[in-house]
């Protein structure tokens, strides 16, 4: 996971170099944008990861069920979002309708993907696990900078990251080549087929309300502001996002406990603990070296932005957070965090588009999800005790 999202990090940094401030904020947008069409990809990976280890009885009809909604869903997704290039190229201010295909077809690999990730997560098969999640980073810089050594577009990199793009798959379906028995399969209750679909569902709206909070962000300011304010504000996220993926590892770690009884109000307290002290460590870091900060998003292209780093880190901070609470809800297959994080994503669209510029829409950006913590805090708190009077009681 590191090396992925050290992968992930390069690819915005060597693209925010070869590009410019003016075409890396359409990049960084449509980037957003995957990271939005492909939610489906993440609820699969949770809820098939949750099942399997929680019954490890069913571990086949449960591989059948997520890997065939996987490429349906992949399939529906793809053709959904290649329908919709035009008004997204129009959206973006992109160069033409080119990107916004490639844009996507990437929704297709990157769906399959989260399927296959969830099987081998829930089986514990980390070595496969690991390949996966290190054909997901590596590639993508290597062929995306590739690519744009050849043209430096918005085309360019888009179709290095669709390409490397299926390089995960490719490793999950090795991964995943040997198929289940006949009666491994076929002795799946129906209404436990039916209940990991509703789950599926259920995760990807939530996720998808977090992935809306933590990248439309961007796409508010590619929509309102100028191509070079939109670019400025493209390149602080780079930190954003840095700060955001650097402590991933402790969700993947704490999520079992967060899904165990006795075990979660702890696992909850300490991914608490640790984040907050890890964001705002970064944000410290990020004030007092931000010289070297702006070297590793761009360089002297991006110096107007130099002295606000420091308030993205904080956004970085505030979303690793936010994951945290948001997958302690999946634990729990709670229903009101999908409802507040919808909430905050209606207000940074229709606050974030009053922003008139970088340090604005920053802070706008900051106090909303600031304000969605505090509130996915006071639930956690209230579900705790809820809990803790029920064990009483009984």
């Amino acid at each position: 996971m590191a090396v992925m999202n050290v992968g992930t990090y390069a690819f915005q940094m060597v693209a925010a170099r070869m590009l410019g401030p003016s075409q890396y904020g359409a990049v960084a947008s449509m980037m957003a944008l995957l990271m939005v069409l492909s939610v489906v990809q993440l609820g699969l990976q949770a809820t098939a990861a949750r099942r399997i280890s929680a019954e490890p009885d069913d571990v086949g009809a449960i591989e059948h069920t997520v890997l065939l909604t996987t490429w349906r869903a992949a399939a529906v997704l793809g053709v959904l979002a290649v329908a919709a290039a035009y008004p997204v190229s129009q959206l973006l201010r992109l160069d033409g309708i080119a990107p916004a295909i490639l844009l996507g077809l990437c929704v297709i690999p990157v769906t399959a993907m989260g399927g296959q990730a969830g099987v081998l997560q829930g089986e514990r098969r980390w070595l496969p696990l690991s390949l996966v999640y290190l054909s997901v980073g590596v590639p993508r810089v290597l062929l995306g900078g590739a690519f744009m050594l050849i043209s430096a577009t918005e085309t360019s990199a888009m179709l290095g990251v669709l390409i490397a793009s299926w390089l995960p798959v490719a490793v999950g379906s090795w991964a995943l080549r040997q198929p289940r028995a006949d009666d491994e399969i076929d002795h799946h209750d129906p209404h436990v087929r039916r209940d990991v679909l509703r789950e599926t569902l259920g995760s990807s709206v939530a996720l998808l309300a977090f992935v809306a909070l933590s990248n439309l962000d961007v796409v508010v300011a590619r929509s309102m502001l100028d191509e070079h304010d939109a670019g400025l504000y493209a390149g602080g996220l780079i930190v954003t996002k840095a700060v955001l993926f650097l402590p991933q590892f402790a969700v993947v770690i704490l999520f079992p406990s967060m899904s165990t009884e006795g075990e979660s109000r702890s696992a909850v307290l300490k991914g608490l603990a640790f984040l907050t002290a890890l964001g705002t460590a970064g944000a410290a870091a990020t004030y007092l070296l931000s010289g070297l900060a702006l070297v590793f998003i761009g360089g002297d292209d991006y110096s107007s932005v130099q002295d606000k780093l420091w308030l993205f880190a904080v956004l970085g901070g505030l979303l690793s957070v936010l994951q945290l609470l948001v997958y302690a809800g999946l634990a729990k297959r709670g229903r009101a965090t999908k409802y507040l994080i919808a909430a905050g994503v209606a207000a940074l669209v229709g606050v974030g588009a009053t922003a008139t510029s970088v340090t604005g829409l920053a802070v706008t950006v900051a106090l909303v999800d600031g304000s969605v913590v505090g509130l996915l805090v006071a639930l956690q708190m209230f579900r705790h005790r809820r809990e803790t009077g029920k064990l009483a009681s009984s």
